[in-house]
């Protein structure tokens, strides 16, 4: 009956330390401080939007200003080939201009056969001749070698191609060499010379 009775005696001691010591109650915000938090919270979130905005920006330019330069390299990389490979187009059309009756004719076939082969792949790499042929002189796709007086040609206009010259997507690969009409000199009346002064 004792260990009833302390039993009962720790029990409500307890219950009393309870009452005397409650659980602390969560605090609450307040308007002004939910406003607070609220514009905190929407400026962290416009900061971070931003940021992914300029970061998504910065990786697009990557992407083009790499695209770009390898593009740029391409067309540097395919110029020097074709650059290169010019010699040898010039001199195939030189050998089916010029020939020679003493060589067979299957030679010139088979080299006509190789140099429009030749021309085929420059061409669909973009390679395209610059015209002459009745043509005025243009510094931006022709070098001139000689002036000469033609008649029946306007001044300046292209008397003979030397040498073609070609473009590469639309940009000047190699000029044209060619000979350039100059009007005729218009020679002033005739002077008697010294001599025939002095004996008149």
């Amino acid at each position: 009956m004792d260990k009833d009775r302390d039993r009962e005696l720790e029990t409500g001691a307890g219950e009393d330390v309870a009452a005397v010591n409650p659980a602390p109650a969560p605090t609450v915000q307040t308007p002004a401080d939910l406003a607070a938090a609220y514009e905190k919270v929407s400026a962290e979130k416009q900061e971070l939007h931003e940021r992914l905005l300029r970061k998504q920006a910065e990786l697009e330019n990557f992407r083009k200003r790499a695209q770009r330069e390898k593009d740029e390299f391409l067309q540097h990389a395919t110029a020097d080939l074709v650059r290169a490979l010019l010699p040898t187009l010039d001199g195939l059309e030189r050998a089916l201009k010029h020939r020679d009756e003493s060589v067979p004719e299957q030679f010139y076939k088979g080299t006509e056969l190789i140099y429009r082969q030749l021309l085929d792949v420059l061409t669909r790499a973009g390679l395209t001749p610059i015209e002459t042929e009745g043509k005025l002189f243009d510094p931006h796709y022709h070098e001139a070698v000689e002036r000469v007086e033609a008649p029946g040609h306007r001044e300046h206009e292209i008397v003979e191609e030397l040498q073609r010259g070609y473009k590469l997507n639309y940009r000047l690969l190699r000029p044209a060499i060619v000979k350039v009409a100059v009007a005729p000199k218009q020679g002033g009346p005739s002077e008697k010379p010294e001599s025939s002064k002095a004996g008149g």
